[in-house]
C-alpha cells in the first residue's frame, strides 16, 4: 500500500510540473529526473534476494547432485523471477516516449557554433532523466536473461537425466536369479505392510478407534459395494429411459447421463478408501497405496465407459463409431476392457514398489509379466481397430484401388504404431530395459483413453451444433464449425499427449512463456496479447464498418437522387476505407511500431512491385471504376466480345451475366485500358435497325409505307424521333431496306427485333411482295460433249483430258 501511494504521489508531482513547463521549464527537469529515478528504482529493493536464489541455483547446476523434485522447485522459483523482469521492461514506457520526444524536439548539438546555453542545459537535463529512467529497464533486461539462461540450464539437466533414465539396463526378467529376489522382496513388502496394521491393533487406543468407527467403516464399505456393482447399471437404465422421451438433442442428453457410470464408480472406490482408513490401522506405507488406489482405479471404469460409446459390443443400423467391423467390436470393447484392469493392477503394484523401495532389477521383474500382458492386449487391438476392405472382390474381377479416407489413413497409423510398441516394449522388458517399457509401451496404453476421449468430445460438439442449428445430422457434419471446434479439441489435448509421452510440465510452462514473450520483427516485438488486443479492434471496426454500410444501402442513400451505380460505388468505397481505418487503429492499438516494420514492408512492396503486378494493376482499376464510374450495376455493356449485364464490380475484377444466364469474370484492367461498348450509360433509350430485302420490280413506295407502319405501331418505338425506313441500295439479289427507330429501353431491342420481323412477314404476304431468297443458275457450254463423252467412255489407264467445260 505504502508502494502504491508513493507512485500516485508520483504521479500526481508529474502531473503538475508537466502543468508548470512552460512557466519554469530550466528548473523543472532535474527535479524530474531524479524523482521518476528514485521511484522507479525501488521496484529493485529485491535484488538480495534474487542474488541469493542465483547463488543457490548456480550451486545446485555445479553440483549436479539435487533430485529432480528439488531442481523442478528451483526452476519453478526462478521461472516466477523471470516473469517479474518482463514485467518490469516497460516500467516507465510512457514517461521515456515523453522525454524521447522532447529530446528529439531539442535536436542534436550543433558541431560548430555556438548554442543558447539554455537549451544545451535542457538537452543536458532531458539526456540525464533518459538515463535515469531507461536504467530499471535495462537492470530488468539483464536480470531477465540470467534468470532465462538458469532456467535452460536446470532443462537440459532434466532432460540428460531423462534419457540416461531411458537406457538404464537391469537384469533381465528371464533369468530364475531375478525371480529369486522379486519373491525376497515381495515378501519383505507384505511383511512390513503387515506389520504396520499389526503394530497398530496392538496399540490400545488405535484397536479402541477402530472398533468405535466399525460402523462407519461398514457403512463405507457397503455403499462402495453398491455403487462398484450397480452404479453403472443405474445409470445405464436411466439414460436409455430418458433418451427414449427426448426427440431433440438426444446426444448431448445420453452423453451427459452416461458421465454417471463413470461418477457413481468413482464414488464407490472414494468409500472404500475412506472406509478403510476410517479404521485408522494404516500406516504411511498403506496410506500411500491408499492414496493411489482412486486414482489407478479410474483405468477400468473409464475403460468401460469409452467402449460403451465407441466398440459397442452388439451391432447397430448406426454406422459404427470407428468404423470397425461389427465381427470386430465385440473382441475390441473385451481386451480394452481388460487393458483396464491391467492398468490398474500394474498402478498398484508400481506404489506398492515404490512405498517399499523396490531394487530396479525388482521392479524389471515384476513388471514383466504385466508388460506381457499389456503388449498383447496392444497388439490384438491394433489388428481390430486397423482397417480392412468392407467388400471383397469377386472370383475373376479385379480389385479397384481408391483413394482412402483420412479416417481410414488414421486408423492405420494408429493400429500400426500399436503393433510396434507393443513388440517393441515386450523386448525391451524382456532385456532389462524397464524404464524403456514405462517410457514406450504404459503410455501407449494411455494414449488410446486420450484418443477415445477426443472422439466422443468431438460427438458431443456435432450433437450439441445439431442442437443450437437444429439442423440434420448430414448438414452438420458438412458444416464448417464442427471441424473447427474438433480441431480446436485437438489442440487442447496435445499437451496432454506431451506429458503423456515423457515430457514435463516445466517444459509446458517453457513454452507458454516464450509464447507469451512473443517474437520480434526488427525492433518491433509482437506478443498475444498484441494480436488479441488487434483482433478485437478490428472486429469492433469492421463491425462498425458492416452496419454504417448497411444504413447506407438501406436508409440514406435511397432518399438520394444518385443512380444505383453511384450508391454501390459509395457504399463500396465506405467499405474499404473503413477496413483500412480499422487495422491502422487495431496495429496502433496494439502498440505495434509501425516504423519497425518498414524494412519488412519494403521487402513486400518489392515483392509485390515484382510478383504481383497484374493483382495491383486491377486492384488499382477497380479504385478507378468505382470512382469515375464509366460502368455501373445493372449496366449492359460489351468487352472482350462478351455481352451482358454488370452484377458486381469489386476491387480485383468485375462479374458480368451474360445473356445465356452465365457469369463472366472480367480483370478490372480491361475494363480501364480497354474498348468497352456501354448500352445502357446514362438511360436506357437505343436504336434498333431492321435490315429487310424485297425482290426486284417490287413497288419500293409501297414498301416504305409498310414498313413505316410497322415500326410505328411497335409500343416500345418512341415517336419523337420517329422512326426511318432507309434504301440502303440495289443487292445481289434484293432491294435492301432498314428501319431504324429509337427504342424506349434498349434492353428489349432483340424482342422488338423478332416482333417486326413476324409483323413485316405477315403484312408482306398480305401485300403480296416477296422477301427473295439467293438463287443460283449453272450454264454448261457443251452439254452434247459430254453426253457423247458418257456413252462412249472406255476404261484407260491415262485420265481423261479437260475439255474446258
Amino acid at each position: 500500500m505504502q508502494s502504491l501511494l508513493t507512485r500516485l504521489a508520483l504521479a500526481v508531482w508529474v502531473a503538475l510540473c508537466c502543468a508548470s513547463g512552460a512557466v519554469a521549464q530550466d528548473n523543472s527537469a532535474p527535479e524530474d529526473a531524479v524523482t521518476e529515478a528514485d521511484v522507479s528504482l525501488v521496484l529493485f529493493e529485491d535484488e538480495e534476494a534474487w542474488t541469493a536464489l542465483v547463488n543457490r541455483a548456480v550451486s545446485a547446476i555445479t553440483a549436479g547432485r539435487a533430485s529432480n523434485d528439488a531442481l523442478s522447485d528451483l526452476r519453478a522459483e526462478v521461472v516466477e523471477w523471470r516473469s517479474r523482469f518482463q514485467d518490469r521492461q516497460s516500467l516507465n514506457a510512457s514517461r521515456i516516449e515523453t522525454v524521447e520526444s522532447q529530446l528529439a524536439a531539442l535536436g542534436e548539438a550543433p558541431a560548430e557554433g555556438d548554442e543558447d546555453p539554455r537549451v544545451a542545459a535542457r538537452r543536458a537535463a532531458t539526456e540525464a532523466q533518459l538515463e535515469e529512467l531507461r536504467a530499471p529497464v535495462l537492470l530488468a533486461q539483464s536480470a531477465f536473461n540470467q534468470a532465462d539462461g538458469l532456467i535452460r540450464e536446470i532443462d537440459l539437466i532434466l532432460r540428460d537425466r531423462q534419457a540416461n533414465r531411458f537406457t538404464e539396463r537391469a537384469t533381465s526378467p528371464l533369468f530364475p536369479s531375478a525371480w529369486i529376489e522379486v519373491a525376497d522382496e515381495v515378501a519383505d513388502g507384505v511383511q512390513d505392510l503387515r506389520l504396520e496394521v499389526s503394530g497398530a491393533w496392538s496399540n490400545t487406543v488405535r484397536r479402541s478407534v477402530a472398533v468405535d468407527a466399525l460402523p462407519q467403516t461398514i457403512l463405507y464399505f457397503v455403499a462402495a459395494l453398491v455403487l462398484l456393482l450397480r452404479g453403472r447399471f443405474w445409470m445405464a437404465r436411466l439414460g436409455q429411459v430418458i433418451t427414449a422421451r427426448t426427440n431433440r438433442g438426444r446426444g448431448v442428453v445420453a452423453f451427459l447421463l452416461s458421465l454417471g457410470q463413470v461418477v457413481l464408480p468413482f464414488l464407490g472406490l472414494l468409500a472404500f478408501t475412506f472406509g478403510l482408513r476410517s479404521t485408522g490401522l494404516t500406516g504411511p506405507r498403506g496410506d500411500q497405496i491408499l492414496e493411489a488406489l482412486p486414482f489407478f482405479g479410474l483405468y477400468p471404469i473409464l475403460a468401460h465407459w469409452l467402449a460403451g460409446w465407441l466398440l459397442p459390443k452388439e451391432p447397430s443400423e448406426a454406422p459404427h463409431p470407428l468404423g470397425i467391423a461389427d465381427h470386430a467390436s465385440p473382441k475390441a470393447h473385451r481386451s480394452f476392457v481388460t487393458l483396464g484392469y491391467v492398468l490398474f493392477v500394474v498402478g498398484l503394484l508400481n506404489s506398492f514398489m515404490r512405498s517399499t523401495a523396490f531394487e530396479p532389477e525388482t521392479e524389471a521383474a515384476v513388471y514383466f509379466l504385466p508388460a506381457i500382458i499389456v503388449s498383447y492386449l496392444l497388439y490384438r487391438l491394433g489388428r481390430l481397430v486397423r482397417p480392412r476392405d468392407e467388400t471383397a472382390p469377386a472370383d475373376g474381377e479385379a480389385e479397384v484401388a481408391g483413394p482412402r479416407s483420412f479416417k481410414a489413413v488414421l486408423r492405420a497409423l494408429i493400429a500400426r504404431g500399436l503393433m510396434v510398441i507393443a513388440v517393441g516394449g515386450l523386448v525391451f522388458a524382456a532385456v532389462g530395459y524397464v524404464n524403456a517399457f514405462e517410457l514406450i509401451t504404459l503410455p501407449a496404453a494411455y494414449t488410446l483413453y486420450v484418443l477415445g476421449a477426443l472422439v466422443l468430445l468431438q460427438r458431443l460438439s456435432l450433437d450439441f451444433y445439431i442442437l443450437l442449428t437444429a439442423q440434420e445430422e448430414d448438414s452438420a457434419q458438412a458444416a464448417l464449425a464442427p471441424v473447427l471446434i474438433a480441431f480446436l479439441l485437438m489442440l487442447l489435448l496435445v499437451p496432454v499427449l506431451a506429458l503423456i509421452w515423457g515430457a514435463q510440465w516445466t517444459d509446458l510452462t517453457e513454452l507458454w512463456a516464450q509464447f507469451r514473450e512473443g517474437f520480434a520483427i526488427g525492433e518491433t516485438r509482437i506478443s498475444p496479447s498484441n494480436f488479441l488486443f488487434f483482433a478485437l479492434v478490428f472486429v469492433a471496426g469492421y463491425t462498425i464498418t458492416r452496419l454504417l454500410q448497411g444504413a447506407l444501402r438501406t436508409t440514406v442513400l435511397p432518399r438520394t437522387k444518385l443512380d444505383v451505380g453511384g450508391q454501390n460505388a459509395i457504399v463500396a468505397g465506405t467499405g474499404y476505407v473503413g477496413i483500412f481505418l480499422s487495422a491502422l487503429i487495431a496495429i496502433t492499438t496494439a502498440g505495434i511500431n509501425l516504423t519497425g516494420l518498414a524494412v519488412v514492408a519494403g521487402a513486400l512492396s518489392v515483392g509485390i512491385g515484382f510478383g504481383l503486378q497484374n493483382i495491383v494493376s486491377n486492384f488499382v482499376s477497380g479504385i478507378i471504376l468505382l470512382i469515375e464510374r464509366p460502368i455501373s450495376q445493372g449496366d449492359w455493356i460489351e468487352v472482350n466480345g462478351q455481352m451482358g449485364y454488370v452484377r458486381d464490380i469489386s476491387v480485383r475484377s468485375t462479374r458480368i451475366e451474360t445473356f445465356d444466364r452465365t457469369d463472366v469474370i472480367v480483370p478490372n484492367a480491361d475494363l480501364v485500358s480497354g474498348q468497352v461498348t456501354n448500352w445502357t450509360r446514362g438511360n436506357n433509350v437505343g436504336r434498333v435497325i431492321v435490315p429487310v430485302g424485297v425482290a426486284y420490280g417490287t413497288d419500293t413506295e409501297k414498301v416504305r409505307t409498310i414498313l413505316q407502319e410497322v415500326a410505328e405501331a411497335h409500343p416500345m418505338v418512341l415517336l419523337n424521333p420517329g422512326p426511318n425506313v432507309l434504301f440502303r441500295g440495289f443487292g445481289a439479289d434484293s432491294l435492301d431496306f432498314e428501319i431504324r427507330a429509337i427504342l424506349r429501353d434498349v434492353n428489349w431491342v432483340m424482342v422488338v427485333h423478332s416482333d417486326m420481323n413476324f409483323e413485316i412477314d405477315k403484312k408482306f404476304r398480305e401485300a403480296g411482295i416477296e422477301i427473295p431468297f439467293a438463287q443460283r443458275d449453272i450454264w454448261l457450254r457443251n452439254p452434247e460433249a459430254l453426253k457423247g463423252a458418257g456413252d462412249s467412255a472406255q476404261p484407260t489407264d491415262t485420265p481423261p483430258e479437260d475439255d474446258g467445260a
